[in-house]
């Protein structure tokens, strides 16, 4: 893989990897780091053609590390967000004092008077922060202030430095990409060096290194596996077997999309129905951490089953399993540096983690550090339909984690019949592609209601559904009331044991999209 353009040093914040993302989507190469991994590479007499360093939960009054090598070189263009400009700013000669209140959310910035730095004299940024900048550094003049009458940013006067107390890369922040373009264009004067070619490129190495050998692709029913698994064939050709298991978690247009792959694609496909083992291994289970190890290792039990079938079957010996892990997979589960990161743990996700050491499988991960719009992009320049590439996400613990509480064989056929209801109305009324993401979630929550004159006390079904570019953020979408009405009547009348239908108005952050 070439070099990156801009280094992103992770300093802890949850929206550390959004600035790889929005980076990428100006046409910028970049690599995410630890300070360390970063150091070590400056020792090395490596250098970026930009530096950025990411906010962070710590405090520079608590952080022992010496970052002067990263304004060493006054030609090196440096940008510092949240923490990293306060880093900048402690540094540099600056003064940062511990806050009392802090800013949180959004949050009014205004530009300072005779500063041409931004085309708007106002807007709308997210703030994440508790201490604040009091004195300027030394040759930084202000440009930006909060509605609270904080420092919100400061530039260098001759050297390529900008620092900005808000999150740029958040969607929530108004122009926030235009703080990044004039970041990489008026004051780094990058060259763009990504594109569709450097993703499919990038995805393909990762393939090609892993060698000859035969190579399983575990199937969702998703795009991200599916794009994987076509990408993986272009290599591998028969070296590469496909399986899809069925673990009676899945919707009921799952199932039903895997079977048109298989009629309409050369891909070697084999429909595994484990659906008891799952439903029995999940009994009792209500805790959400526990379900998803739960599933995540009854996948491995069943995936062991199928690699020893296959293998006696064609008279094979496979060397890796083929995944379509994302970025956001592993953000969430693990820190991308693993126990050198310093990212928070948001939850496990099935398919992070890897093998048990017995199978002596090298797990093969060509999207593990793409986003699921450039996993789309890859799959449009393999010439796949675009009605496969624009399916909604869905976890790979399917509906066992929109249950709330334990998965029963009621709670799965009443959240299933909900779902689909849901999914053919967004067809029928043709707004299916205004969500990124559409959900129901099994509340086992008793309401009071009235059917046929008579009193029932049964559950309710949230409805969740959000727009986003990556799934690192997420809106709710606003469709016209008419829908929510026609959806929560088919589903009162038509779904046995549902009274009630709600709908969730979080946005990601605070909440994650999925409920568990």
């Amino acid at each position: 893989m070439k070099a990156s353009s801009i280094w992103i040093i992770d300093l802890g914040s949850q929206y550390t990897q959004l600035i790889v993302r929005r980076m990428r989507e100006l046409g910028f190469s970049s690599e995410l780091l630890t300070f360390k991994q970063a150091t070590q590479k400056w020792s090395e007499k490596k250098r970026p053609k930009a530096l950025i360093l990411s906010g962070g939960p710590r405090s520079i009054f608590e952080d022992k590390h010496d970052y002067g090598w990263c304004f060493s070189e006054p030609k090196l263009p440096v940008l510092g967000i949240c923490y990293g400009m306060q880093i900048m700013a402690h540094r540099l000669g600056g003064e940062v004092e511990k806050g009392v209140l802090g800013e949180y959310g959004k949050t009014k910035v205004f530009l300072e008077d005779g500063i041409k730095f931004f085309p708007m004299k106002e807007f709308t940024a997210w703030m994440s922060h508790f201490d604040t900048i009091t004195k300027l550094p030394f040759h930084f003049i202000s440009i930006l202030e909060s509605q609270s009458g904080l420092r919100a940013g400061f530039i260098h006067q001759e050297n390529p430095w900008l620092g900005l107390q808000f999150h740029p890369e958040v969607e929530h922040t108004e122009g926030g990409r235009d703080v990044l373009k004039y970041f990489c264009h008026q004051l780094a004067r990058l060259k763009q060096d990504w594109t569709s070619d450097d993703m499919l490129n990038t995805s393909l190495e990762h393939i090609k290194a892993a060698g000859g050998g035969y190579t399983l692709a575990a199937l969702s029913g998703g795009v991200d596996s599916l794009v994987a698994a076509v990408l993986a064939h272009q290599v591998l050709g028969k070296r590469l077997f496909c399986f899809f298991v069925d673990h009676g978690l899945a919707r009921t247009q799952d199932v039903a999309h895997i079977q048109l792959i298989q009629k309409q694609t050369d891909l070697n496909i084999e429909i595994v129905d484990a659906s008891k083992l799952f439903l029995d291994g999940l009994k009792g289970i209500v805790d959400p951490e526990v379900k998803r190890k739960t599933i995540g290792r009854l996948f491995i039990e069943v995936f062991e089953n199928e690699v020893h079938a296959l293998e006696e079957k064609h008279g094979v010996k496979f060397t890796h399993l083929l995944q379509g892990t994302l970025y956001p997979d592993v953000i969430e589960s693990v820190s991308p540096h693993g126990d050198d990161g310093p990212s928070v743990t948001i939850k496990s996700h099935h398919n992070v983690g890897g093998l048990p050491e017995r199978m002596k499988l090298k797990l093969m991960e060509p999207f593990r550090f793409l986003f699921k719009d450039e996993v789309r992009i890859v799959g449009r320049t393999l010439g796949l339909p675009q009605e496969w590439l624009d399916r909604h996400p869905f976890p790979g613990p399917g509906l066992g984690v929109r249950i709330m509480g334990e998965v029963t064989d009621e709670r799965l056929e009443r959240l299933r019949l909900s779902d689909h209801i849901l999914y053919q109305e967004l067809r029928s009324q043709k707004l299916y592609h205004h969500c990124w993401q559409s959900a129901c979630i099994y509340l086992p929550v008793k309401t009071v209601g009235v059917k046929g004159d008579e009193r029932v006390y049964e559950d309710v079904i949230a409805l969740r559904l959000v727009q986003s570019l990556d799934g690192m953020t997420a809106n709710i979408v606003e469709l016209p009331w008419s829908f929510f009405h026609t959806v929560s009547a088919r589903i009162c009348n038509e779904v046995k044991g549902i009274t009630r239908v709600v709908y969730d108005l979080t946005t990601k952050p605070p909440s994650t999209i999925e409920w568990e």
